[in-house]
């Protein structure tokens, strides 16, 4: 790993995996975070240099990349996403001196041309965020993985329905779909800018070992779980109203989950790649295996017997 500091944006999900795997190599990070909080504080214990400021502000960003030559961008599904983007290439030409720029895209924007509209408004501001970056002159490297194993459509949406009737209860339909873990981004994340030179340019797509449609999928549920898991393909708008809806998301999000759903009944995620293992030298991980370490997660415990 390199041993010059890495500034990395977004400590949530594939961010704060990165800052552990880097942290625990040793390698010097720089932390952007908005709020000096208990998540700030955690960061801080792990090694890391916590810096407050805001990716749509230049004068912050300008400041957290001083004399930093490496650099991870990524923020959470925002409307901002493009005007980040744009605030991190403009200020990283003007004020900065990088080697190397990951930018945590989406795979989607494999698909996307410049007038398409079948997609969300989210993943919209991905592909012309990563036109920002490239016009920008910077070297730049996009990790675009597909959906992540961790999304709780494959976590506490599944465990709730598997615990409730054993069924894995999503509107994807027939479609197939290769969901890959966050543990194996942040892998290829923290490895990119070891040998930076080398990846210049380049896009990597991130995926699972195999695609596979939702019954197959749950086939891989029940192995891992020890209990019968099968597909109940749900109706989105149905899913929708009865679902997503109670969780409270802001409608940009909503709507950006909304269409994942959709392009997954249309196919758009039957995609596979071997990126994960080429960069990390590692496979990525495989449906079953994610889920049977995190068996508690997606079972009840079983009560406790009776004292005497």
């Amino acid at each position: 790993m390199p041993s010059q500091p890495v500034l990395v944006t977004g400590a949530g999900g594939v961010g704060r995996t990165v800052i552990e795997r880097l942290c625990a190599d040793e390698v010097p990070v720089r932390v952007l975070v908005r709020r000096d909080d208990d998540r700030a504080a955690a960061l801080r214990r792990l090694g890391a240099e916590v810096v407050l400021g805001d990716l749509t502000r230049p004068e912050t960003v300008a400041a957290a990349l001083w004399d930093m030559d490496r650099m991870y961008f990524a923020m959470p599904v925002s409307r901002d996403h493009l005007l980040a983007a744009t605030v991190v290439a403009s200020v990283a030409r003007e004020y900065g001196d990088l080697d190397v720029l990951v930018g945590l895209s989406q795979m989607t924007v494999s698909q996307m041309t410049a007038t398409s509209t079948d997609e969300s408004h989210q993943q919209r501001l991905h592909w012309l965020a990563e036109q920002v970056l490239d016009w920008s002159g910077l070297p730049v490297v996009h990790v675009r993985p597909t959906s992540f194993l961790d999304n709780p459509l494959f976590t506490d949406l599944a465990a709730r329905s598997i615990r409730t009737d054993g069924t894995l209860a999503l509107p994807f339909g027939s479609g197939r779909t290769s969901p890959v873990a966050v543990a194996d981004v942040a892998r290829v994340v923290a490895a990119l800018p070891a040998d930076r030179h080398s990846h210049l340019d380049h896009v990597y797509e991130l995926t699972g070992p195999r695609a596979m449609d939702m019954t197959e999928m749950a086939g891989e549920y029940s192995r891992a779980l020890g209990r019968s898991v099968v597909y109940l393909d749900v109706p989105l708008e149905r899913w929708r109203d009865e679902v997503l809806s109670r969780a409270g998301l802001p409608p940009h999000h909503e709507d950006h989950i909304v269409t994942m759903c959709r392009l997954h009944q249309q196919n758009r995620y039957d995609r596979v790649t071997d990126d994960v293992e080429r960069v990390t030298g590692v496979p990525a991980q495989a449906v079953g295996d994610f889920v049977a370490a995190r068996h508690d997660r997606f079972l009840a415990p079983e009560p406790a017997e009776p004292l005497g």
